[in-house]
């Protein structure tokens, strides 16, 4: 098979493993910047340009979009869709994903646990937003942050109020939600393909930090699921329609909570903690799924 791989960087971790899995299975693996990518939006032919050259024949697309080009990597991934050619994460669920507040509905409409979230415009309502999720100590989350930027764990009343009032005046969007203190400054991630968890590890934060982030210095480990975390990580990734996702899941005394379904998550930490060739085994959910016959045929979650 012919593979493209979406990424900024042909040696960042994760996309190094990508290509090696798919080389020693016989793959064609090419690595693709996506902002380097240019579209044309033609009524019969639809296309992508790289560095002069089209880009034709490929059986599937595996999309490593970062954060801040969301919206150039979307439309990339939906065109390659319109090409018929297998997007192992589609322009939809990515979209989902990314946005904190819509991810949280989805997840909420579905009744995966959570914790107590609030959102808010109006200065006036900022007490009314903390006494919604609990009180302090409480947690204030922009939407747009990532690795941990932009977490702020609020430890009283008038911490929440000045840290709540201060992301206002900056006009930033954000998020408030309870802090579930009995996990510990732990949590865990789950790497679910298709519908298994092929992998999981409890991440823990650093001392004097509340952010399990490895890019916060925190550190991971095997970590055995129980069957409703199992379940969990598998509905909350299945919500968003992602074939591939990482699921970060609190143990809270009344069952996992889901934080956040990555996307785009990473396989150096999950791949180091668990000795787990995850790397292999997306290739391998590729070779069943992304049958090059039937590439003409496919066409779900287009728009």
């Amino acid at each position: 098979m012919k593979i493209a791989i979406l990424s900024r960087g042909s040696k960042l971790y994760s996309t190094r493993r990508l290509v090696e899995a798919g080389e020693l299975r016989g793959h064609e693996m090419h690595v693709i910047d996506t902002l380097q990518c240019y579209i044309d939006i033609a009524a019969t032919k639809p296309a992508i340009w790289y560095k002069g050259e089209k880009l034709e024949g490929f059986d599937a697309v595996i999309p490593r979009i970062g954060s801040s080009i969301t919206n150039y990597g979307t439309a990339v991934i939906r065109q390659f869709e319109m090409m018929g050619v297998y997007c192992l994460t589609e322009s939809i669920p990515l979209g989902r994903s990314r946005d904190k507040l819509r991810s949280l509905q989805l997840l909420s409409r579905k009744g995966i646990g959570m914790p107590n979230t609030g959102f808010a415009h109006h200065v006036d309502n900022t007490k009314d937003l903390i006494k919604l999720v609990g009180g302090a100590p409480l947690v204030v989350k922009l939407l747009q942050g990532t690795q941990g930027r932009g977490v702020v764990l609020a430890e009283t009343q008038k911490a929440a109020e000045s840290v709540i009032d201060a992301f206002r005046e900056l006009e930033a969007d954000f998020l408030v939600q309870e802090f579930i203190k009995e996990a510990g400054g732990s949590d865990v991630r789950c790497f679910v393909i298709g519908n298994r968890v092929v992998a999981a590890m409890e991440r823990t934060a650093q001392k004097g930090e509340f952010r399990s982030n490895l890019h916060r210095g925190g550190s991971a480990s095997l970590t055995k699921l129980t069957p409703t975390e199992r379940k969990t990580a598998i509905a909350a990734a299945q919500t968003m329609g992602l074939r591939v996702s990482g699921v970060d899941i609190l143990r809270s005394e009344r069952g996992p909570l889901v934080m956040e379904v990555n996307s785009s998550p990473g396989l150096e930490g999950i791949e180091t903690s668990t000795g787990k060739d995850v790397a292999g085994k997306i290739i391998e959910y590729i070779e069943a799924n992304a049958k090059p016959e039937s590439s003409t045929k496919r066409g779900s979650n287009k728009g």
